[in-house]
């Protein structure tokens, strides 16, 4: 017993060195393609200073120089790459603050509303989805799918101004906006998950109907097993694997729409400072906020990939 457990373990190391090493030309495919994206936007950084410090045609053309936006692209990405292997993300083109700084500021804020508004979609997805399979067919069936239909389609900031002139204005159990507090957080977190557990609950019931078809379901039955038991415990952890693809996935999604969220509650995060760096065409912070957004994305997926080997070791054994 002893042998074989060691045998596992070492089988599940040698699956995460895999999977860790494979990210890595992926961070490094996204690094490069965002600085590139991020060249095509108009103007740059120091036409965007004039708005704020007066400068010359000289003046500015000398400023183009000491940052280096007259080199080639490729020595522009060149020292781009060198500074970031040696951890550097640069410093932000106003203020000249480290751009590490500004993102490690803003980062919590950003995440906290990220996992609140995955547990939200969690917590009504997944029970949603269970009792419309178990319901199959009946009217509780048709009004879960309506109600997921409905997510799917309200678009995020629209739910969020509705509820601000509901819940904040109208009645005022909420704050409007920038309240960083757990009731601060509920109106975002809400206005960010709902649409993601619409999709969670379509895929849990889709995949809990083809499961609760099959023979060891039947078998779970026919031992005298209470259906609490057969659909929770049996069945639901079958449909594990697709619901935690989809789980990494949207945490993405999330991420990427707490931009949009973070301007409709005014909160401050990395949507915020993204939104405000591509306004001053600040190219360092909106390059480390992109980076750090993808690097997130990659490590949920790792942990995604880690969670598939946990629940079905068939995978690391593959």
């Amino acid at each position: 017993m002893v042998r074989i457990a060691a045998h596992a373990n070492v089988v599940m190391a040698a699956y995460l060195l895999r999977r860790i090493v494979l990210t890595i030309p992926v961070i490094l495919g996204i690094v490069v393609v965002t600085f590139l994206i991020v060249q095509l936007i108009p103007g740059d950084a120091v036409s965007a200073m004039q708005g704020q410090v007066k400068m010359n045609a000289q003046q500015m053309q000398e400023m183009r120089e000491a940052l280096g936006l007259n080199d080639p692209l490729h020595v522009q990405l060149g020292k781009y790459l060198m500074r970031l292997a040696q951890g550097d993300l640069g410093r932000s083109l106003f203020g000249s603050q480290p751009v590490a700084l500004l993102i490690g500021a803003n980062f919590w804020a950003t995440i906290q509303l990220t996992i609140a508004g995955m547990l939200i979609a969690i917590v009504i997805g997944v029970p949603l989805g269970v009792f419309a399979a178990v319901k199959q067919g009946s009217l509780w069936d048709v009004a879960a799918t309506v109600i997921a239909m409905l997510g799917v389609s309200i678009p995020a900031f629209w739910l969020g101004l509705m509820m601000i002139q509901l819940f904040a204005v109208t009645l005022g159990w909420l704050p409007i906006t920038g309240d960083r507090g757990v009731r601060g957080l509920i109106m975002p977190a809400v206005a960010l998950g709902v649409a993601e557990a619409a999709i969670i609950t379509r895929l849990t019931r889709s995949t809990l109907i083809e499961i609760l078809g099959m023979d060891f379901v039947r078998t779970a039955r026919a031992k005298g097993l209470i259906e609490l038991a057969v659909v929770w415990k049996h069945a639901l952890r079958n449909a594990l694997l697709p619901l935690l693809t989809m789980i990494g996935m949207q945490f993405g999604t999330l991420f990427g729409g707490a931009v949009i969220i973070e301007n409709v509650f005014s909160r401050q995060g990395l949507g915020t400072l993204a939104t405000q760096a591509v306004i001053n065409r600040d190219f360092p912070v909106v390059q480390g906020c992109v980076m750090v957004a993808a690097v997130l994305y990659v490590l949920v997926n790792l942990l995604v990939d880690v969670l598939y080997a946990v629940v079905d070791p068939r995978i690391r054994y593959t």
